[in-house]
């Protein structure tokens, strides 16, 4: 199949469809080897109301192939998150009194930042203060070569972030819904394809907005299924979970955003068939994720 790149020099008028054929002919890198092979992924995020949001994201990255998860969040949560996910690194950030990640702290992690193949910034960030001054230490503390996800409370400060979002750029994976999308655009949204690929242009990003995928050069993609009980707590951060972990195991970026869009839309599927069409968790999304990727590889 064309590479992303060749793609995105040839705009359509219409997204391309994520079909299962679709991803059969785009197929992800085979895992093999050891843990490190399959791709480090780091998560940074969990305030002190919120650690779910980054247990979640974490998780997902796990059960889509990932090989080693370090989940970063903070300090008054880490110990409880620890225990709660025996499988992940966890490391303790410095909050705020209120229990906000401390933006400016990340020296805490920084082998985790330096060993990443993949960093996913934002689930569980409840502070635009410090969301804003976190995405401007992750864009001076992070190698060059490491690819970087944001997602939720990291989004909105984006756009005011110039310095930051030119040492991103060309790296950079954003997973907006439609309000985050309006933060970045600085505008309404409008039509969910064009806004998605003028996202992507603006900021040098693949863009995962809703059922959308864009990458810079106009290419764009439209995800197939996926119930409205996807429209729940918790589901944007499996996605962008998912999305760090498939990235993580070597995929492109745009791959990677159509892999974990359809695989998260046919989760929800099948929750809501066998469960009901709306009611269904976040939680059990993940739960979903290894027999689909597995069916569709």
């Amino acid at each position: 199949m064309p590479s992303s790149a060749d793609r995105g020099n040839r705009p359509t008028e219409r997204p391309e469809p994520v079909t299962p054929a679709f991803l059969r002919d785009w197929p992800l890198p085979e895992p093999s080897g050891s843990k490190h092979d399959k791709g480090d992924v780091l998560v940074i995020g969990g305030a002190r109301r919120t650690p779910g949001a980054a247990m979640l994201a974490g998780i997902s990255a796990l059960r889509v192939g990932a090989g080693r998860l370090t989940i970063a969040v903070g300090e008054s949560t880490s110990t409880a998150v620890a225990v709660a996910i025996p499988e992940s690194g966890v490391a303790g950030l410095a909050e705020t009194s209120a229990g906000a990640v401390l933006g400016s702290g990340l020296s805490a992690i920084e082998d985790e930042l330096t060993s990443a193949s993949v960093i996913l910034a934002g689930p569980g960030l409840d502070d635009p203060v410090q969301a804003a001054a976190l995405i401007r230490t992750l864009a001076h503390l992070a190698p060059a070569d490491t690819p970087i996800i944001l997602d939720a409370y990291a989004l909105g400060p984006l756009r005011k972030e110039q310095d930051a979002r030119e040492r991103l750029a060309g790296r950079l994976m954003l997973t907006p819904n439609t309000t985050e999308a309006e933060f970045l655009l600085g505008r309404d949204a409008g039509d969910l394809a064009d806004d998605a690929a003028e996202i992507a242009e603006q900021y040098g990003a693949v863009v995962n907005l809703m059922d959308i995928v864009a990458e810079p050069g106009g290419r764009r993609w439209q995800i197939t299924t996926g119930p409205v009980g996807l429209a729940t707590s918790g589901s944007g951060d499996v996605l962008a979970g998912a999305l760090a972990g498939i990235r993580a195991r070597g995929a492109e970026p745009a791959q990677a955003a159509c892999w974990a869009g359809y695989l998260h839309a046919a989760a929800g599927d099948r929750l809501a068939a066998r469960v009901g069409p709306v009611g269904f968790l976040a939680r059990e999304v993940l739960e979903e994720l290894p027999s689909l990727l597995a069916e569709l590889g």
